[in-house]
C-alpha cells in the first residue's frame, strides 16, 4: 500500500467492454390466466427491441457492475494511471509493469522516464496481453521518481488476476483397421455467457493428413453459418487422420506414431471480443496390432447372387523375424470360397506386408459377413483366426430370379 511519504499515487483499472442489457423473456398464451398481461409488459420494457421481444436481444449497453472474469486465450487490457498528489514538480518518473505467472515473469511495459511531472498531472499507460496460462496472475506495477530534493524514491503495487478456463475440451480416439485415426473432440462452454465459435480446426502432425468430417460440402457446415455455444453447452467435432505414404510403408514407425496434432479454437464473446485457445499435443494410445495382422483393403458393397467376386486383404508381419504361414479357409454362411485351403504363403519379412486376393461366390441373398480365414505359423505352431473382416450385401438379379427354384416370382 502507498504511504503518506510518497508524492505519487497509482491506480490500476481494467478495460472491459460493456454488456448488452436484456430482459429474460416471460410470456404466456393469451388463453392462459394472465392473458396478454405478460406479453404487454415485455413489449413495454425499454431494453427490448421491437419485434424481437422474446429473443432476449437488448438495445442498451450496461457497464460492468462486478469484476469481470478473464479467460484463457483472451486479451487482458488495463489502464495504469500515476498522478501527482503534491504541489511540487516530481522528476524522472518511471513506470515499470510486469506480469508474474506460475511459470514466468513477463515484462509488459517499461516507459522512458518522464523528466518532469507537474502538480495535478498524470501519466497513463495502457497494457494489453494475451493470456496463455490458467491460474493466478500477479500484476506488478513499480513506480520510481526523484523528489524536488533529488532523493530517489520508489514503490510497488501488486494486483491479483484470476484466469479461468473458458472451454473444456475432451477427446476420444479410434484406430481403424485401415490405419486411419478418428478423433472426436467435445468442446464445452464453461463461461457464464454464450460464445460464438469462429474456428475449430485440427493442426495435424507431419505424419498424418487430416480430413474434417464436420461439413456437408466444402463450404457448408453441419452446424450452420454460426456455432453459438450457450453456457455449459457441448458441441462435437470429428476428424479423420490418414497416415502419409512414408509412414504407411514404415510399419514400425506407424505403430509408434502417437502424436496426432493440436486443436486450434477461435471464438467471440460479449461484443465481439476475440479469444483463441490451442491445446497441447494430442496423444493417442499406441495401437496393438499383434504379431500378424490381416485387414480388408478392397471389398465390394453389393454383389450378385451366384456370381463370383473378389476382395483384397493386407497381411502385415509385426514381428522382428521372418514368418512362414499356412492359409486355411473355413466355411461361411451364405458364401463359398473359390480358392485353395491349406496352401503355404511366401515367407514374410519382418515389418513387411503383402496383398492377398480372395475369390468367393454367394449362394444366399442378404447381408453377409466375411469370416473364416486362419493363418498358422509353421515355426511356433500358433494359429491366428480372423473373423468379421467385413460385410457385403448379396442381391438377386431380376433377370434370373424367375429361373431360380428357391425364390418365387410375383
Amino acid at each position: 500500500m502507498e504511504t503518506e511519504e510518497h508524492l505519487l499515487a497509482l491506480k490500476v483499472m481494467r478495460l472491459t467492454k460493456p454488456l448488452i442489457a436484456n430482459q429474460f423473456p416471460i410470456t404466456s398464451d393469451n388463453r392462459d390466466l394472465p392473458g396478454n398481461l405478460l406479453n404487454n409488459a415485455l413489449q413495454r420494457d425499454p431494453t427490448t427491441v421491437d419485434g424481437t421481444e422474446t429473443l432476449s436481444a437488448g438495445q442498451f449497453l450496461l457497464l460492468p457492475q462486478n469484476p469481470v472474469n478473464i479467460y484463457l486465450g483472451e486479451t487482458f487490457s488495463s489502464y495504469i494511471c500515476v498522478y501527482s498528489e503534491t504541489k511540487q514538480d516530481v522528476n524522472n518518473v518511471t513506470v515499470k509493469i510486469d506480469l508474474q505467472t506460475s511459470s514466468q515473469r513477463l515484462p509488459l511495459s517499461v516507459n522512458p522516464p518522464t523528466p518532469v511531472l507537474p502538480p495535478d498531472k498524470t501519466i497513463g499507460v495502457i497494457i494489453q496481453h494475451e493470456v496463455k496460462e490458467v491460474g493466478t496472475h500477479i500484476l506488478v506495477c513499480e513506480v520510481s521518481y526523484e523528489t524536488p530534493n533529488r532523493i530517489f524514491m520508489s514503490f510497488r503495487k501488486f494486483f491479483k488476476i484470476l484466469v479461468l478456463k473458458p472451454l473444456d475440451v475432451k477427446t476420444k480416439f479410434y484406430n481403424a483397421e485401415n490405419d486411419d485415426v478418428y478423433l472426436e473432440a467435445q468442446v464445452q462452454n464453461t463461461t457464464i455467457g454464450p460464445l460464438c465459435l469462429e474456428k475449430v480446426s485440427l493442426d495435424a502432425s507431419h505424419l498424418f493428413n487430416v480430413i474434417p468430417l464436420n461439413t456437408v460440402s466444402r463450404e457448408k457446415s453441419l452446424f450452420g453459418k454460426t456455432i453459438i455455444l450457450q453456457p455449459q453447452s457441448v458441441c462435437q467435432f470429428l476428424y479423420c487422420l490418414s497416415p502419409n505414404e512414408k509412414l504407411t510403408t514404415d510399419l514400425k514407425s506407424l505403430s509408434g506414431a502417437t502424436n496426432i496434432g493440436k486443436l486450434d479454437i477461435v471464438w467471440r464473446s460479449n461484443l465481439g471480443e476475440r479469444g483463441r485457445l490451442q491445446t497441447s499435443q494430442l496423444q493417442r494410445m499406441s495401437p496393438d496390432y499383434g504379431e500378424i495382422r490381416l485387414s480388408v483393403i478392397e471389398l465390394p458393397n453389393f454383389v450378385t447372387l451366384e456370381q463370383f467376386f473378389t476382395f483384397k486383404c493386407k497381411l502385415v508381419n509385426n514381428c522382428e523375424r521372418t514368418v512362414d504361414l499356412l492359409l486355411y479357409l473355413e466355411n461361411m454362411e451364405g458364401l463359398a470360397w473359390c480358392d485353395m485351403s491349406g496352401r503355404k504363403l511366401e515367407p514374410l519379412l519382418p515389418f513387411s506386408f503383402k496383398i492377398l486376393e480372395f475369390k468367393c461366390i454367394p449362394f444366399i441373398p442378404g447381408l453377409r459377413t466375411i469370416s473364416g480365414i486362419k493363418l498358422v505359423d509353421t515355426f511356433l505352431r500358433r494359429t491366428y483366426a480372423f473373423n468379421e473382416l467385413g460385410q457385403l450385401f448379396v442381391t438377386v438379379d431380376n433377370n434370373d430370379s424367375c429361373n431360380n427354384k428357391d425364390y418365387e416370382c410375383k
